[in-house]
């Protein structure tokens, strides 16, 4: 890991993730910002920290004065909360360059060859494999996975005190095991109050790729979900990864978007594609 992941804090009434790893702010949750004020906020604060994008989302109403402000939209997911209002995802960029994807023919034909794949389901895995919700006992080898497949990540997964803190709160981890022992995890985090789920930290030893284990994975975590009344479940996957666009692509999730340059992840700033399904 080459760097510390960014914080998350409340800053300005609004919950954000900011930090020089990503170099952007992301505004997760507006909480009780005044909006009028916040874009403004947000561009001071990221012009003092020396960031070049502000990302953020946002209830589909309230975007107005950030559009005025210079953001633009990137994705958009419908049923997001409650599943009735939807989200929308925003940019705002410091630096003009950043705002430029050089991969942007690459990422289209990524989204292009995804998108034509038909829902199927989970073809059936050999005996050897089983699925469960992984627990506190588990957080050792959970974190061991997660060193070993993301170099770097937006979150702190690499840390078995985030892993216990989040899976008490609002995220349930779900694992693959081969003859006992784990070679995939992926997670779902929950908005309790907004009745979403972000389906990720997907992760699979490279040794056992090609298997289809985050495509079961994903129908095991859809069923906990829906169990659980998530009402709409989304995705943010590496746009250059054809296998995770065309694994939530073939789990019938609909593309809405791509973040440009938005996430440090497995060794520098990629472009993320926004994936959601209505579970409800």
């Amino acid at each position: 890991m080459t760097s510390t992941p960014d914080i998350i804090e409340t800053c300005f009434g609004a919950l954000l993730q900011h930090g020089p790893f990503s170099r952007r702010i992301y505004l997760m949750k507006m909480g009780q910002a005044d909006p009028s004020k916040l874009p403004d906020q947000l561009d001071a604060l990221a012009r003092e920290r020396g960031y070049s994008k502000i990302f953020a989302k946002l209830p589909e109403g309230s975007e107005t004065v950030f559009l005025e402000h210079g953001f633009r939209i990137e994705a958009s997911v419908p049923g997001f909360y409650q599943g009735e209002k939807a989200a929308l995802f925003l940019a705002r960029y410091l630096d003009p360059v950043r705002a430029e994807s050089p991969n942007a023919a690459e990422i289209a034909s990524i989204v292009e060859l995804a998108s034509a794949k038909p829902a199927v389901e989970p073809p059936a895995l050999s005996p050897e494999f089983s699925f469960r919700a992984y627990t506190p006992d588990d957080i050792e080898a959970m974190a061991a996975i997660y060193r070993e497949v993301f170099p770097t990540y937006p979150f702190p997964i690499h840390d078995p005190a985030w892993l216990l803190e989040t899976m008490a709160s609002h995220i349930d981890y779900f694992g693959v095991e081969y003859e006992g022992r784990l070679i995939a995890l992926a997670s779902s985090e929950m908005d309790l109050d907004g009745l979403n789920v972000e389906m990720t930290d997907f992760a699979t030893l490279p040794e056992f790729r090609g298997r289809n284990l985050a495509l079961h994975l994903l129908a095991e975590m859809e069923e906990t979900m829906r169990q659980k009344g998530m009402r709409t479940a989304y995705t943010i996957a590496r746009a250059v990864s054809p296998g995770m666009n065309i694994t939530f692509a073939k789990a019938g999730y609909k593309f809405s978007g791509t973040l440009v340059n938005n996430t440090n992840i497995s060794g520098g700033i990629e472009s993320m594609n926004v994936w959601y399904k209505k579970l409800a």
